[in-house]
C-alpha cells in the first residue's frame, strides 16, 4: 500500500469514528492536542485499522505516536514486517 493509500484510510477512519472535519486531520495534527484524541481513541482507531487491512498491531506500535504521520509509518512498517 502506498503512503497516500495509508494517509487517505487513516484520514477517512479518522474522519468517521471520531467526527472530525477533514481539513484537520493532516499528517502534522497533533492527535492529543490538534485533534483532541485520548488513549481510548487510539484503541478505536487500532480495531478499525486491523479489521480494514487485516494486521495484527500491538500496543507498543503505537505508544510512541503523536502525529497522524506517525500512524501512517506505524502501518506501513507492520505491512513491510508481514
Amino acid at each position: 500500500m502506498s503512503y497516500q493509500s495509508e494517509y487517505d484510510l487513516i484520514k477517512n477512519a479518522m474522519v468517521e469514528l471520531f467526527e472530525l472535519e477533514p481539513d484537520d486531520v493532516q499528517p502534522e495534527s497533533l492527535l492529543n492536542e490538534d485533534l483532541d484524541l485520548d488513549s481510548i481513541d487510539a484503541v478505536d482507531l487500532v480495531v478499525f485499522l486491523r479489521n480494514k487491512t487485516g494486521a495484527t498491531f500491538e500496543a507498543e506500535t503505537f505508544k510512541s505516536v503523536k502525529t497522524v504521520e506517525d500512524i501512517v509509518n506505524a502501518v506501513a512498517e507492520l505491512e513491510v514486517a508481514v
